[in-house]
């Protein structure tokens, strides 16, 4: 079953207006998606006609002792979760903060970077990220590519550096579960400590994100008997941001039967 409960367009960091990420999944041949952009969920204002499902969804960036915990949340109604836009809100505020002082930081390291040339990069997207500055300096022709900037200009040891100030996973998934929504781990296989699945289980995180693009076999099979212990639901998203570094494009390929339970939750 051909299906992605994860995927970015420009109004967060990934490169494809709403209409192009929408026909990229009916061209791929997409059953059910979800549009999940990093504390935005403006795309829902724009969608077209698809011959897919859609589903309503969210990525939310949170933050715990310098390590980023991102939720995904699915199937409420963007129009009306106060809980989910007022931590929406709070995030993106963060965000502006974070991209204004990473510039400062640059601008003193001898990359002479603009908040109207990352802004530019933007395109009105209103979660600023490090992609954006990534993509300015490019642009200008100060560093070769996306990839080098992250490695040696933003990381953590890099002069650009600046931690995350997100809010706390907790907060998200309170938020998404007020909101009428059903919150998920996202990508686990990127977490640096695997005992943060049994935590936000505790909080009330109740899918994981078993499916991923990144995620070996022994992975998968590793989160598979994770989620399995932990009453989890799994889900399986491609978090395509853009063709140049999502290979295989939009779209997982998944048994029904994994997903299932997942699919009854979120009505489908």
């Amino acid at each position: 079953m051909l299906v992605d409960f994860h995927s970015h367009t420009r109004n967060s960091d990934g490169s494809l207006s709403t209409a192009e990420l929408v026909e990229s999944m009916d061209r791929r041949g997409v059953r059910i998606f979800s549009i999940t952009d990093h504390d935005t969920t403006r795309a829902y204002l724009e969608l077209p006609e698809s011959r897919a499902q859609i589903v309503p969804g969210i990525e939310i960036n949170t933050t715990r002792d310098g390590v980023d915990i991102h939720i995904l949340g699915y199937a409420f109604d963007p129009s009306s979760a106060a809980p989910i836009h007022a931590t929406l809100e709070a995030n993106r505020q963060a965000r502006a903060a974070r991209i204004k002082t990473m510039i400062d930081r640059l601008a003193h390291a001898g990359y002479p970077l603009t908040e109207a040339m990352v802004a530019a990069e933007a395109d009105g997207s209103e979660s600023l990220g490090r992609p954006h500055v990534a993509k300015a300096l490019v642009r200008a022709g100060m560093v070769k590519d996306v990839q080098t900037v992250f490695n040696d200009l933003v990381s953590r040891s890099g002069p650009g550096f600046v931690p995350s100030a997100h809010i706390t996973a907790p907060q998200a998934i309170d938020a998404i579960a007020r909101s009428g929504g059903v919150p998920v781990l996202a990508h686990p296989g990127r977490l640096s400590d695997y005992s943060i699945i049994d935590e936000m289980a505790e909080h009330g995180v109740v899918g994981l994100e078993v499916f991923y693009p990144s995620h070996t076999p022994p992975m998968v099979a590793h989160f598979r008997a994770q989620a399995e212990r932990l009453g989890l639901v799994m889900t399986a998203g491609s978090d395509f941001h853009d063709s140049r570094w999502n290979s295989s494009v939009v779209g997982m390929d998944v048994e029904e039967a994994d997903i299932r339970p997942f699919l009854r939750l979120i009505g489908q």
